[in-house]
């Protein structure tokens, strides 16, 4: 409605439509901050007045509580990011608040030089964020998915001890090599493919890769329990490829058979 009825907002918005607020994840307003966006706003449905029966203005609204709490924790301002619900009808609503947060973003100036935050030390600090988000989503899913009703619930949903501790317990998960017997159990169910396998190969988790979801501890057959998790600890190396060969126990004998022939 409020470009039909031609109603001014700021320019320096950009638009881009989805489905639904709920698609809205959080690696795209990371993503957003990251290629050098001085605000995000979210615009969704009025609360349980959803089109879909997934309600995913509840997970958006949700999602943008957990993002403020984490701009906080590297130092970002929370004002920069805004949630707001509104009928398609509300024009003249959309542009008033368009324009609120036009103004307070000028307000607060470029991205990180009113926090005083160096331009790479934040792509960093947002990188290393962004990677953690499947992680973020896996252990935070249950308040993620939460309906809250009353607006001043909205502060509790998440503490900042809540987030400043779940980014500095980040838990890994590490293949111990004497324990793995390249089943490639882990390998073929790991979705990030993180798992670097072969056949008669010690497994080894590609740290870079993974997105620390838990899989592959959670599917490794107990009787070889090989994958370890580590909380708040750094990983250990990684064999060496040269190293990786498992020999098996009925190999290793006609080995040693083979090696007594030779000496007779």
């Amino acid at each position: 409605m409020a470009g039909v009825s031609r109603l001014q907002y700021t320019t320096e918005a950009r638009l881009i439509r989805v489905m639904c607020s709920g698609r809205v994840d959080l690696e795209f307003v990371l993503r957003a901050f990251s290629n050098g966006m001085d605000g995000v706003f979210i615009g969704g449905c009025r609360l349980n007045e959803c089109n879909y029966i997934t309600h995913g203005n509840y997970h958006a609204l949700n999602m943008v509580l957990l993002c403020k709490k984490i701009m906080e924790h590297i130092g970002l301002n929370p004002d920069r990011l805004r949630i707001e619900f509104m009928s398609s009808a509300e024009g003249i609503l959309f542009a008033e608040v368009m324009g609120a947060f036009g103004n307070k973003v000028k307000e607060l100036g470029p991205l990180g030089k009113s926090e005083g935050i160096d331009q790479n030390e934040l792509k960093s600090k947002l990188a290393e964020i962004t990677k953690l988000v499947p992680y973020i989503k896996v252990v935070k899913n249950e308040k993620l998915a939460s309906r809250l009703e009353n607006p001043e619930e909205y502060d509790q949903l998440f503490t900042k001890d809540e987030i400043d501790r779940l980014l500095s317990e980040v838990i890994s998960y590490y293949i111990d090599p004497e324990k793995c017997q390249a089943c490639m159990t882990c390998a073929k169910r790991c979705p990030a493919e993180a798992i670097l396998s072969a056949k008669n190969q010690i497994h080894v988790i590609d740290q870079e890769k993974c997105i620390k979801c838990g899989t592959c501890f959670e599917v490794c057959p107990p009787k070889f329990g090989a994958v370890t998790k580590i909380s708040g600890e750094p990983v250990p190396p990684p064999i060496p490829e040269e190293k990786r060969t498992i020999v098996r126990k009925s190999k290793e004998r006609k080995l040693n058979d083979q090696g007594e022939r030779d000496k007779e």
